[in-house]
């Protein structure tokens, strides 16, 4: 599974009708792709798979923002559950830094570093949490940065990878979900700032079009949507 679990071009996905859809997005959702369920067992699992791999060292878990932030939280309480209730269990810290390499759905020509506090990963095993990797351009930057500060290893997590043609082959260590070459959000991605709202607890990946109510408006283009219950 080191590529995670494949969701294939062709797939068709659910019947959004059978599940709970916030009314102001309900015009812009077409079908339901991953279940909430499936998201959170493959990140059991990943909790799993990177304490056995990163486990006999303290741990400092680094969220990329803004996105990140909800499979970043689901993540480390499954980390945590881990430390509890094994035979050995590990100090876990976190950090944040927070990368601007996006401009409405197309990559900016330049990644700026916003905020970023790396200053205590020396001798540390740093994870890195990521919610999509897609060229793998912006993590490979970031990457540079933290080993500049000579943790003791560096490996990185991602929700969602993308099969796309512009990657030149970069995967992290830990995957998620593959996923076709569609722009997704929800589950605290955006577009523009919106979507991150999506307040759905039955599923977790929609496919769809948006609507003219988001600026600037995207024409005739399938997007995909994958959302969580955020207020639990």
């Amino acid at each position: 599974m080191a590529h995670g679990l494949q969701i294939r071009d062709e797939e068709s996905g659910y019947n959004k009708n059978l599940f709970c859809i916030p009314k102001h997005y309900e015009e812009d959702l077409e079908r339901v792709f991953i279940p909430h369920g499936l998201i959170l067992d493959r990140t059991e699992r990943l909790a799993r798979d990177i304490m056995q791999d990163m486990g006999s060292h303290h741990i400092v878990a680094l969220c990329v923002l803004k996105g990140g932030y909800k499979f970043f939280a689901d993540l480390l309480d499954r980390i945590k559950a881990l430390n509890q209730n094994g035979d050995k269990s590990v100090p876990v810290t976190v950090d944040f830094v927070r990368i601007k390499s996006y401009c409405n759905d197309s990559p900016a020509e330049k990644i700026s570093f916003v905020g970023e506090e790396l200053s205590t990963l020396n001798g540390k095993n740093v994870l890195v949490v990521e919610d999509i990797i897609e060229t793998g351009r912006t993590m490979k930057a970031l990457l540079s940065k933290i080993k500049d500060k000579k943790p003791r290893m560096v490996k990185v997590v991602s929700l969602l990878v993308k099969r796309t043609s512009q990657s030149p082959g970069y995967r992290p260590d830990y995957t998620g979900f593959e996923i076709p070459d569609k722009f997704v959000v929800g589950y605290a991605l955006d577009y523009n700032e919106y979507f991150r709202d999506l307040n759905v607890s039955t599923c977790t990946f929609f496919h769809c079009q948006v609507s003219g109510i988001y600026v600037p408006q995207v024409l005739s283009r399938n997007i995909c949507f994958y959302s969580e219950l955020l207020n639990n």
